[in-house]
């Protein structure tokens, strides 16, 4: 992948600690991405991205992917502004394409306590696609409320407040290339 240098001084706080650098990140998502592509080679999987927070992820994984695949998105919530999930969930963005019979892996950027992908994909498995699996850029496992599975997780953390690589603190922080610790 080519980057032009740019620096990310101004907007990378004293208060971050780096997790997982851009390169890192970048080596697993290959990985991940030949891992579907040879599953669904020839299948035409739909990637469902969920926003805010996944998109960078599916952005960036789709093009480790070597077969075709489509895309779509869906818009939860279960955050708000808070940096605890509220555990109440609403859709605030429908899913726009038809899934019946179609492979589907819904594109999350971190599993915490597991509701929401446990709400997504007893949704979306109402639907009637052919199969439904679950990719996440990271998963705090010790924070799991319920037990969903993810067949394809980037990376596992501790249980920290993150920030960056489209993951949030007040809507901003999103475009740090990088995973950062808030502490």
């Amino acid at each position: 992948m080519i980057h032009k240098a740019v620096s990310q001084d101004g907007i990378v706080e004293a208060n971050y600690s780096l997790l997982i650098s851009e390169e890192r990140i970048q080596d697993r998502l290959a990985e991940m991405g030949r891992e579907i592509g040879e599953k669904f080679n020839g299948k035409n999987p739909i990637l469902i991205g969920v926003l805010n927070g996944g998109f960078v992820f599916l952005a960036d994984l789709i093009r480790y992917i070597d077969t075709d695949c489509e895309i779509d998105f869906i818009r939860i919530s279960s955050y708000g502004n808070e940096k605890e999930s509220s555990g109440h969930i609403k859709v605030l963005k429908p899913l726009s394409a038809d899934i019946k019979g179609r492979h589907v892996i819904v594109v999350e950027d971190i599993v915490d306590s597991g509701l929401s992908v446990q709400f997504l994909l007893q949704m979306l498995s109402a639907f009637g696609p052919a199969s439904l699996e679950t990719a996440t850029l990271l998963r705090k496992k010790m924070r799991a409320k319920v037990d969903v599975p993810v067949e394809y997780v980037g990376f596992d953390i501790e249980d920290k407040f993150v920030i960056g690589y489209g993951l949030d603190e007040n809507q901003v922080k999103r475009n740090l290339r990088s995973i950062y610790v808030v502490e």
